[in-house]
């Protein structure tokens, strides 16, 4: 145990070396990074491609093999920009997510600030949802973000450093009612990003509803929470301007979720983000076994 731990830790030292050197090459070179991971991770040896192409055609049955393809070849090249990407914020500054990562009506978070309450914001793995991480630069709202602590804690500590550089907050999903409470409590103003898309563990697949045309277990935190502190939802928009830019649309969804009916707030953002991947499909997180779960299946 002591040895694979000295070798993981060695590992991980590396890997931040080598990260952290590129990070300080322009942009533009970065992406040279990215075009080489893309020849790994799309054809030799690639990266989950039965999982990929399968996702594709069962989303899109009506489409051609041809278009599953092309559609399958864009994903890889984003996925491995998104990847670089994420890293590049180890040597960012302010200035540097500011003029990459913008935002379409932040008066709709501001004007809720005005008012004095809180709010659950919704995304999916959907664009680059980690430079989300420069949301608290442009809102004098306390930013959360809900996470679930990766197994080493190497990365761990390296993720949670990247996302909170800019001062966003993360909390661990088991703990996340409790701190989200205690903020109501003290009257502090928060707005905290929810992942719509993320798969239940098989114990947890207590919601059905359907996405892409198939029945899908979909996490309700984001109603419970919006629905018990009375807190409106939005939903974060991610969308590609063009290579390392994106700009951000904050939808509202519901200004009083105590109003809607039990499922609603879940339904409305799952079928929002669909609507967003039928759009542009190649920007969605194909790679991600989704769809693990069958309704009838044992847990």
């Amino acid at each position: 145990m002591i040895i694979r731990n000295f070798f993981n830790s060695l590992l991980y030292y590396f890997f931040y070396a080598v990260c952290l050197f590129i990070t300080f090459l322009p942009m533009r070179v970065q992406y040279l990074f990215s075009d080489l991971l893309f020849l790994f991770a799309c054809y030799f040896p690639g990266y989950r491609k039965k999982l990929v192409f399968e996702n594709l055609r069962k989303a899109f049955p009506e489409k051609s093999e041809k278009w599953i393809k092309k559609t399958a070849v864009a994903f890889y090249r984003h996925m491995c920009d998104s990847i670089i990407e994420t890293f590049s914020m180890m040597n960012f500054g302010k200035k540097d997510i500011m003029n990459r990562y913008r935002y379409k009506n932040i008066e709709v978070l501001n004007r809720y600030f005005e008012e004095g309450k809180s709010v659950v914001a919704v995304f999916g793995h959907y664009g680059n949802w980690e430079w989300l991480a420069g949301l608290p630069l442009v809102t004098p709202l306390r930013v959360l973000a809900l996470y679930k602590p990766l197994k080493n804690r190497h990365f761990d500590r390296l993720v949670i450093s990247l996302r909170e550089k800019f001062g966003l907050l993360t909390v661990p999903v088991k703990k996340s009612f409790r701190t989200l409470l205690d903020y109501s409590n003290r009257g502090e103003q928060t707005v905290t990003l929810f992942l719509g898309d993320q798969r239940p563990a098989a114990g947890r697949l207590n919601y059905w509803t359907t996405f892409f045309n198939r029945e899908t277990p979909v996490f309700t935190g984001a109603e419970k929470v919006a629905v018990k502190l009375d807190q409106p939802v939005v939903f974060l928009d991610i969308q590609k301007a063009k290579r390392g830019h994106y700009v951000t649309e904050i939808i509202p969804l519901f200004d009083k979720p105590k109003l809607t009916q039990p499922g609603e707030i879940t339904v409305a953002h799952t079928r929002l983000l669909e609507k967003i991947i039928m759009k542009r499909p190649e920007y969605w997180l194909w790679s991600h076994n989704r769809w693990k779960y069958a309704k009838n299946d044992p847990e």
